[in-house]
Parts: C-alpha cells; sequence; structure tokens
C-alpha cells in the first residue's frame, strides 16, 4: 500500500508499505478520508508534542474513515463492506481507566498518529473493531472523518458542565473552536460567545453557531464557562476572568507546555479548572448530531488533497479562509474539476 510518512528530519514522502493484516478482534479498513489536525501540523514543523517525538518514520493522520474489507478472527464477516467511522484509540482494557469507562485516559494507550504509532494518511489501516463506526449512506465520508474533532468539542461541552439555557466563551476560531461552538449551539446553549483575533476568522464563526463574536479584549458579559480551544496563554488568562463564580474552565487548545494562570482568581471564584485529552464514549452523539442536521461537518470542509500532495494539506492551514483539509490516501491527487467546483462531497 502507498503511505504518507513523516521522517524525524521532518521532511515528508510518500512510500509504498506492507499492508496491514487485520489481528484477532480487529478490522481492516480502507481509509477513504482523513482530516488534518492540528497536531499533524505540529509534528511537521516541530517534530514534536510535549513528551511524544517523531524519533523514527511515521504515518500522521488520525480523522479517518473508510470501509472494511477484512476482518479478523472474532469479528462477524458481515461487516465487510461497512462504511465506518474511525475512533482511533487502542486502550488496554484491563486498566482501571479502561474499567472506569475512561478508557481514553489509558496509559497504555495506543493511538494513531502519536508517536510511535502510525496513523491514517495511508491506503489501509487496521483498529478494533468496536472502535470501527458503523455511519449510515447520508452521512459523507468526509463528515464521518471529522467525527473524531467533533468528539473533541462534545468532550469539552461535558467538562464545561453547561446545560440549555447557559452561557459560554470560547476563545479561538479554529476547527475546533468551531466545533465547540456547533455542539455549544445544538446544546441549546443562550449565549456563545467567540472570541478570536483574526477579522475573516470572527465572520466564520458566526456560521457555526456564535451568537457573539468579539476580539481579544472586547468586553461581554459574565460566561457559565469558558473553553481555550487557542492555546494562548493571555487569551486563556483573560478568559478565566470572565467565568462567573463556581464555574468552569476546560484547556483544549496545544500552547506551551506551561503557562502562569491567576490563582487567586481561581481560588477565590472557585473556578473548576480542567483539561480536554481526547475523548470516550462520543462516537453515538456525534453521530446523532451529524444525522439531524445539528451539526454540519461538510461545510467545515474548504481543501481537499490526494496523498502525493500530503505537505501542502499540512500546510493548509496558512491559506487565508481554510477550516478543514481533507486527505484523500487512495488518489495520488485530487481530482482537479471537483477541487474547483467543490461539488464532489463523498
Amino acid at each position: 500500500m502507498r503511505a504518507g510518512v513523516l521522517h524525524p528530519d521532518l521532511s515528508v514522502g510518500t512510500e509504498t508499505r506492507r499492508s496491514p493484516r487485520p489481528a484477532p478482534g480487529d478490522v481492516l479498513i480502507e481509509v477513504r478520508a482523513v482530516g488534518v489536525c492540528g497536531s499533524d501540523t505540529h509534528y511537521l514543523r516541530h517534530g514534536r508534542i510535549g513528551d511524544y517525538v517523531v524519533r523514527e518514520p511515521l504515518v500522521l493522520g488520525h480523522e479517518a474513515s473508510g470501509v472494511i474489507v477484512a476482518v479478523g478472527d472474532g469479528v462477524s464477516p458481515d461487516r465487510v463492506g461497512e462504511r465506518v467511522s474511525i475512533e482511533p484509540q487502542r486502550p488496554d482494557p484491563t486498566t482501571a481507566e479502561s474499567k472506569r469507562g475512561d478508557y481514553h485516559l489509558c496509559p497504555h494507550m495506543k493511538f494513531y498518529a502519536t508517536p510511535p504509532i502510525d496513523g491514517a494518511f495511508a491506503e489501509y489501516v487496521t483498529i478494533g473493531a468496536d472502535f470501527a463506526h458503523p455511519v449510515p449512506a447520508e452521512v459523507s465520508d468526509e463528515a464521518a472523518a471529522l467525527f473524531e474533532p467533533l468528539s473533541v468539542g462534545i468532550a469539552a461541552l461535558r467538562k464545561a458542565a453547561v446545560a440549555a439555557g447557559d452561557s459560554i466563551l470560547i476563545a479561538g476560531a479554529g476547527p475546533i473552536g468551531l466545533m465547540i461552538a456547533q455542539v455549544a449551539r445544538a446544546s441549546g446553549l443562550a449565549r456563545i460567545v467567540v472570541s478570536e483575533p483574526d477579522e475573516q476568522r470572527r465572520r466564520r464563526a458566526e456560521d457555526f453557531g456564535a451568537t457573539e463574536v468579539i476580539a481579544p479584549g472586547d468586553e461581554t458579559d459574565t460566561v457559565d464557562a469558558f473553553v481555550d480551544a487557542s492555546g494562548v496563554a493571555a487569551a486563556v488568562r483573560d478568559g478565566m476572568t470572565r467565568v462567573r463564580p463556581g464555574g468552569h474552565v476546560v484547556l483544549v487548545g496545544m500552547g506551551s507546555d506551561t503557562m502562569e494562570l491567576p490563582v487567586t482568581l481561581i481560588q477565590n471564584r472557585e473556578l473548576v479548572v480542567t483539561g480536554v485529552f481526547r475523548y470516550s464514549n462520543t462516537w453515538p452523539t456525534a453521530l446523532a448530531l451529524v444525522r439531524t442536521g445539528a451539526v454540519d461537518l461538510d461545510a467545515m470542509v474548504t481543501a481537499r488533497f490526494g496523498l502525493d500532495e500530503l505537505t501542502d494539506a499540512l500546510n493548509a492551514d496558512l491559506r487565508p479562509g481554510n477550516i478543514k483539509a481533507i486527505v484523500y490516501p487512495g488518489m495520488s491527487e485530487w481530482r482537479a474539476a471537483d477541487q474547483q467546483t467543490g461539488e464532489a462531497r463523498p
């Protein structure tokens, strides 16, 4: 099979590799679409995220969908031909975290595109059968791939502990910030405030659920919860000052390994400060949100690439107006006519 590979010197190339075989309990998936995540771009530009360092060739990509083409022992052969959204996790089911339902926190987790585990910028991948979630015909391959970042938004809203009628401030109108805004809208929140320094992104936020859009430093009323999707220390500190006493602060964005926080404010207001590291038990919710039209993932796709265009795909975030780029591992280059017209939404 062909796979897009990031090397330790941060060069990217396409290689021919042996196709994987499904182990017992696994399914083999022909990959149809893969979203480009900010973490993929971070690995390309920095070669590491925290303690995870690219020390050997690595296949990136963890936002993926495809079709099951083979199954391992113990998996029903009836699943061959299913279109699926891939939850890119392999937790150890015997750990305390997995047993209590927090399998995303499993210390022995094997997660796509996290060194040294290869990801989905390849023609074929394997995953545990329970982590290949069937999707109906009305859900596109692109949307099915984006269940993964949508799951980050779902996890963030759960941590924010907000309900219908509440208010939230979201820092950052990138893909994850817009996912969070859409989930907030679907959850019935009365005020969804998005803070973003880029004017074009501020305008875009209104299309994805924001009821109020501000620039950093602008005044806004107090909110019930604050979610940072920027990773910018100044945005985190400013957002905390806008949360009511007893409210929640959720840190999602990737930024510096450490930052200074207003401890006195946290103590005096008894703010609940937490983070989001992946997700668990979110795919059923993601499917329901997309099937009912409460969340529109197709509208977030702004660029498409073939596997030989992987470097361009990973740098698509530098293009003005880009939200989410999709890579098609089964294609060398994206069909020019479809890229120009935007009509194709497989």
